[in-house]
């Protein structure tokens, strides 16, 4: 009869651990999601950065044939790894639009887009002076050729920003529905060209 009883009292005791459990589970599995995004966030913030970095040196330096725009996001490319990146338009503008879900948008701009207060202020400078071939940089202005192609690319020492902007959407749906979708990483470096 003791031996019943006692297991008896035993259940209720088993009964109210299985009901704790269950009332913090949610709790305890949202906060291990949350710390695992946070986890992924700081990497992408690691790498994006590592990835500017690389990208401004290759766009910087001097050689016979100096480096493209394609060599500048093929260098990024290289040293962004498990991050998804393209160019709409290289040459800017650095739009404030949202890039796709985990992808991100990469720019090779001069750090001061508005520096030429005008269309004529840019034909002055480029009859001054011969750009650079198809250096990167530059800036999109009013007139182009249609295409992103920068109108006058980096020349003269002039400095260049690599600028990527990465939409980070969390993997906890809790979390993503509390950001909206729209954690932006912008990272950037800017650099002095050789040339």
């Amino acid at each position: 009869m003791r031996e019943l009883l006692a297991a008896w009292r035993r259940e209720p005791q088993r009964s109210q651990g299985i009901v704790e459990f269950s009332l913090i589970a949610p709790i305890l599995i949202v906060l291990l999601f949350g710390i695992v995004d946070f986890g992924r966030l700081i990497y992408t913030y690691a790498t994006l950065n590592q990835a500017v970095n690389e990208g401004a040196r290759m766009a910087i330096r001097d050689s016979p044939l100096l480096p493209t725009n394609v060599d500048v996001q093929t260098a990024v490319r290289q040293h962004a790894v498990d991050v998804s990146l393209a160019n709409p338009c290289p040459n800017g503008p650095v739009t404030t639009a949202t890039p796709p879900a985990n992808r991100g948008w990469i720019y090779i701009t001069e750090p001061n887009a508005t520096t030429l207060e005008s269309l004529a202020d840019l034909q002055r400078v480029a009859q001054l002076d011969v750009g650079a071939g198809n250096a990167p940089g530059g800036q999109m202005w009013a007139e182009t050729d249609g295409t992103c192609s920068a109108t006058l690319p980096a020349f003269n020492h002039t400095p260049l920003e690599i600028t990527i902007r990465y939409n980070f959407v969390p993997i906890t749906p809790l979390i993503q529905q509390l950001t909206v979708n729209h954690i932006v990483i912008s990272a950037a470096a800017t650099y002095q060209t050789e040339y």
